[in-house]
């Protein structure tokens, strides 16, 4: 889930920075450029790991800021073909669910990337997986965890509402696909004893506390 991707890149680090050693000053920039944003082919940057090299620095005129090659490695969020991650149903709809890793909230799971016979409950707005067991039918549902709602109550400027709802929607940089066809994905406590989904349930109360 998580890797180290070593970059190269000329890093400016402004005059205001110099008293700090440039080590420092750079480290701060490019946690300041990079952490939390997508690059591309490089995936979610998380955090600066470390600073393999520094080159010599530059101050060009017109530009009273020093710039130097650097080469680092950097903490990114990057899945790999097949790997198994554990989330948190955000919501679902009828083409499929968004599951959440509480930093990272765009994994979505399509329709035709779940069980055979599941379908979308239009009652529960949750889907349900219809399992066949040698002496019954079972209907497991896919649990939508409740999220607090609130009410702004900030007076608001009809113009400047008319304004936001004018703007475009935000497109996500990075979109992951799940899938949940093979045994053992799906929800947890599926393929859990009822002793283990409550020492699991145990645990999450005390990491929330």
């Amino acid at each position: 889930m998580f890797q180290l991707a070593q970059i190269k890149r000329m890093v400016r680090v402004p005059p205001w920075l110099f008293g700090d050693t440039l080590n420092n000053a750079v480290a701060d920039e490019l946690n300041r450029k990079l952490a939390n944003k997508v690059v591309l082919d490089v995936g979610l940057c998380i955090a600066l790991f470390d600073i393999i090299s520094l080159k010599d620095s530059y101050i060009f005129p017109g530009d009273g800021a020093s710039h130097t090659h650097v080469t680092f490695r950097f903490i990114v969020f990057r899945p790999f073909m097949e790997e198994i991650l554990e989330g948190t149903i955000k919501g679902a709809s009828a083409e499929g669910i968004q599951v959440t890793l509480g930093f990272f909230d765009e994994i979505f799971i399509r329709k035709d990337s779940m069980m055979t016979d599941t379908h979308y409950d239009e009652t529960e707005k949750t889907w349900v997986w219809n399992y066949q067991t040698d002496d019954a039918n079972h209907q497991l549902f896919m649990d939508i965890v409740i999220e607090e709602k609130f009410t702004d109550t900030t007076p608001s400027n009809p113009n400047e509402k008319k304004k936001e709802e004018e703007k475009p929607q935000n497109v996500a940089p990075y979109v992951i696909y799940g899938s949940i066809v093979d045994d053992g994905l799906g929800m947890v406590s599926w393929w859990t004893t009822p002793e283990e989904t409550e020492e699991m349930a145990e645990e999450m109360d005390a990491s929330e506390s």
